[in-house]
Order: C-alpha cells, then sequence, then structure tokens
C-alpha cells in the first residue's frame, strides 16, 4: 500500500505553470534590460579609447613631420586634387594634410604610389591610392570602415578615382575663418607659374589650410590651448553614401570640407543632417581633439563657443581655458 502511494505521488508532480513561466521570462527580460546598457557602454568606452590613441597618433606623426620640414604638413591645392608622390611637401604638394603625414604614420609605401611614372599612366596610380583606407584615419564608433561612394560629379585633375573611395573621420584645424578654397588650378603647369592666383588665405586663422607652412612659433596663443586635428560630423544617412558633402572625397584629396574644419560653431553629435565644416562625433559627450603640443583631450558638446573659437586660432590673444 505504501508503494503504491509512492508511485502515485510521483506520477503526480506538476510542471511549471504558464504564469511561472511567464514570470521567469519577465524576470530575464528585466536582467537583459539591465545588462545591456552596461555592455554598450563599456563597448563605446573602449572605442572611445581607440578614437583617443588614434589622434594620439596623428599628433605624434605631426610632431615627427614638423621636426624633419620645419612647419605643420600643408594642405595641398584644393579639393580636385590628389597627392602627387614626385611634388615633396608643403606648397608643391597639391595633396592635403593626410597625404603629408603618411610617411609618418608608416604609410611611406601609399605615398610612393606611381613615383617618378610617365604622364600617360600617372593618373591611374593616385586613383588606385585612394582606395586604400588607413585604419588610424577611422574612428570605431562609427560603421563605415571601408571604402565608399566618391561624389560623382567630382572630376580630379591628376587622378582617375574610382567609384568607391577611403575617407577619414579626422580634419585638421583651418581656424574660425572661412577661406572657401576652391578645386585650385587646373594643370600643375598652372599652378607653378608665378601668377596664377590662389584662394586668398591671408585670414585663415588655424595650423593647416591651402598652401600653408605655420611653424610652432607661429603659433602665440600656445601649443597646448590650440587645436590640431579633431573628430569631423558626419550625418548618419552619410555614412556610406556621397550625401554628405563633408564625407564624399577620398582623404588623399587636397583642402576640402571633408579633411578640413573650422571653429565658427561648436561640435555636434552626428545627426541625420549635415554639418559640413563643423567638428563632431559619434561619441556620447563630446570630441576629441588633439592639440598641437600632442595632448589628446575631449570637448564637450556643450563647449562654450567663444572658447572652442579661441581654441581653433594660432594667435587670437585667447585661450580656451
Amino acid at each position: 500500500m505504501k508503494l503504491l502511494q509512492t508511485t502515485s505521488w510521483r506520477c503526480c508532480r506538476r510542471a511549471f505553470t504558464i504564469v511561472e513561466l511567464l514570470i521567469v521570462i519577465a524576470i530575464c527580460g528585466i536582467l537583459m534590460a539591465l545588462l545591456t546598457p552596461a555592455v554598450q557602454n563599456t563597448r563605446e568606452a573602449a572605442r572611445e579609447v581607440q578614437c583617443r590613441n588614434n589622434l594620439r597618433q596623428l599628433g605624434a606623426a605631426t610632431a615627427n613631420f614638423e621636426s624633419v620640414h620645419g612647419f605643420f604638413p600643408s594642405n595641398g591645392w584644393g579639393f580636385l586634387w590628389i597627392g602627387d608622390p614626385d611634388r615633396g611637401v608643403g606648397p608643391k604638394q597639391p595633396g592635403g594634410w593626410i597625404y603629408h603625414l603618411l610617411p609618418h604614420i608608416e604609410k611611406a609605401g601609399l605615398q610612393k604610389m606611381g613615383a617618378g611614372q610617365p604622364s600617360p599612366s600617372r593618373a591611374a596610380e593616385p586613383g588606385r591610392l585612394c582606395e586604400n583606407t588607413i585604419p588610424t584615419l577611422q574612428c570605431p564608433s562609427r560603421p563605415d570602415n571601408g571604402p565608399s561612394t566618391l561624389n560623382p560629379v567630382l572630376k580630379f585633375r591628376n587622378a582617375l578615382v574610382p567609384a568607391n573611395v577611403a575617407k577619414t573621420h579626422y580634419a585638421i584645424n583651418e581656424g574660425d575663418f572661412i577661406t572657401n578654397t576652391d578645386g585650385g588650378p587646373v594643370s600643375l603647369v598652372q599652378g607653378d607659374a608665378t601668377g596664377y592666383r590662389w584662394t586668398d588665405t591671408s585670414k585663415a586663422t588655424g595650423v593647416s589650410f591651402l598652401r600653408s607652412t605655420i611653424r610652432p612659433r607661429d603659433i602665440r596663443d600656445g601649443l597646448s590651448n590650440t587645436y590640431l586635428i579633431g573628430e569631423k560630423n558626419v550625418s548618419t544617412i552619410g555614412y556610406t553614401s556621397d550625401v554628405d558633402a563633408g564625407h564624399d572625397q577620398p582623404l588623399y584629396c587636397g583642402v576640402d570640407l571633408d579633411t578640413t574644419r573650422w571653429t565658427h560653431q561648436v561640435p555636434v553629435p552626428d545627426g541625420p543632417a549635415s554639418k559640413v565644416r563643423r567638428f563632431g562625433s559619434a561619441h556620447r559627450a563630446g570630441t576629441f581633439f588633439v592639440y598641437c603640443d600632442g595632448s589628446v583631450r575631449m570637448v564637450s558638446f556643450r563647449v562654450d563657443s567663444t572658447a572652442h573659437r579661441n581654441a581653433g586660432t594660432r594667435a587670437g590673444g585667447a585661450t580656451a581655458n
């Protein structure tokens, strides 16, 4: 009789009820909701560390460049020019600041592409160059880490550029005055001619612009108070396309909205609208800058507009403190 009772009790054990299952699922959902932001915050913190390191490397590369040449990297001839391997550095070089820095970020081979080649094949090599992405110039908080669409209306003076090109998330500081640099001369001969009228840059207040040769002693506001390179604003819909006019060209071109930014307005977070002249980022609280002394700091999106403007000028008589 006892055996029968024990067997009957064992056979009648209940499984989980629907209510109990729903409670377990609800608890799991709450735990996931609590854990997901923490995981996302941890990942973003790691991405911010990498972005900061990228800018630190660019600052060190600029210091190396300056120690060799005596001035900060120039910014080329205009947005319709790609770097030329046989033109050296400074005012004679049509490529922008990134092209100038290539040997100092362990990319000397890219800068040599097409060197010494005759004219018929010369335009092809700069075009192939434009397909090469550089991780140091990519912020990991953005999804576009490979080549993306080139603005199809652009016709470069010295290169046959492919439909998809490598781009940069970092821009050099031209200051708080917009020079409105154009596409530049139509040929090397015209650019070398003494009578050619370049865009007037006499009012440029930053550290790099059209054919510039700014030296450390020209930065009278102090190297530690003046922006060198910072993250640029990119529209979220322009990450992998050419709809953002500030993110539609190769990173090896001369001075352009893609490689240059200004401090007349404060940095802003990435969003659906294009902010083609402003610094900005995909980070939560602000934008990273490397200053002319090599230090890297995050500048809040709530930074005072005057302080930000001052940090973009090399000799404005004020600091961002």
